[in-house]
């Protein structure tokens, strides 16, 4: 039905389950349809030319506005907690309080910095982050369907939406749920504003953004994308939900984590730095088969 399902990066536990949602969901209509999405290495590339790319952390942690000392105490706590996050042995509610250890810890090192907000976009413009090949047209077919995106991040939204403006598709269509700094008069960072969005809390963070899922309640199809066994909570404050289709990128660790994504995720991409299946998947709802 749609030929780049057969490609080699895809891999599904049950396509006719995944043939059957589709087909639900085009009977039904691209304005049922919302997109529900993480952003790091789900949106953005996980690696080029062999070299890992940038999440929104990393592109602040590696910019001139960080001293190296500061650079340092944050390369310290990545050695010491990403290696807990991706344990596939432990649980998540062993990982839980380890991971709010991480982010407060992280935050309160770079509200120690002194960041200039004007001198963000300089910050993004000078990293090596990438967006995944394909991405215009996935933004863009979006828009043009009026099919909202919401991308739920346990980043950091300024540097996120930076990103994606300038790339050129920050278009209107696009919901941006994630950590926000808070900038005095000076426009130096002070805090972080309101609770703190981590990988395993993305549920409460859908909960909590009930009033955005309100104004979708006439969206009651899903198309979730993400890269953690967390993002798949993301799509739980979607009331009366009738379908939901959930694609897995598995970046990393492949063998060890490829059974779990298979579990969970009803097409998991394995090592595709494109977006060229979430796209055909769009050009099919949207009827430009």
């Amino acid at each position: 039905m749609i030929p780049e399902l057969s490609n080699p990066s895809v891999c599904m536990r049950d396509p006719q389950r995944v043939q059957e949602i589709l087909h639900s969901m085009v009977k039904a209509g691209s304005n049922t349809l919302q997109v529900i999405s993480d952003f790091d290495m789900t949106l953005t590339r996980f690696a080029f030319n062999g070299k890992r790319c940038p999440t929104c952390h990393n592109i602040l942690d590696n910019s001139r506005l960080i001293s190296s000392d500061c650079k340092e105490k944050l390369k310290e706590l990545l050695n010491t907690y990403y290696p807990i996050e991706i344990d596939s042995s432990r649980s998540v509610e062993e990982k839980l309080p380890l991971m709010v250890e991480w982010w407060t810890k992280a935050h309160e090192l770079l509200m120690e910095q002194k960041i200039r907000k004007d001198l963000l976009s300089t910050a993004v413009q000078e990293s090596d982050a990438m967006l995944r090949d394909g991405y215009q047209l996935f933004f863009d077919q979006l828009h043009q369907h009026s099919i909202p995106l919401l991308i739920f991040s346990a980043g950091i939204g300024d540097i996120l939406e930076e990103v994606i403006r300038q790339a050129g598709v920050f278009h209107p269509n696009v919901n941006v749920f994630s950590n926000y700094m808070d900038f005095d008069e000076a426009g130096v960072l002070k805090a972080f504003k309101g609770e703190l969005i981590h990988i395993y809390n993305k549920r409460e963070g859908a909960l909590l953004n009930t009033g955005h899922f309100q104004e979708l309640r006439m969206r009651p199809n899903v198309l979730l994308m993400g890269d953690s066994l967390g993002d798949l909570t993301m799509a739980d404050g979607v009331q009366d939900m009738e379908n939901i289709l959930k694609i897995g990128f598995l970046n990393d660790k492949v063998e060890e984590r490829k059974q779990s994504y298979l579990d969970s995720y009803d097409v998991v991409l394995i090592k595709d730095e494109t977006l060229e299946v979430p796209n055909a998947l769009l050009s099919y709802l949207t009827g430009n088969k």
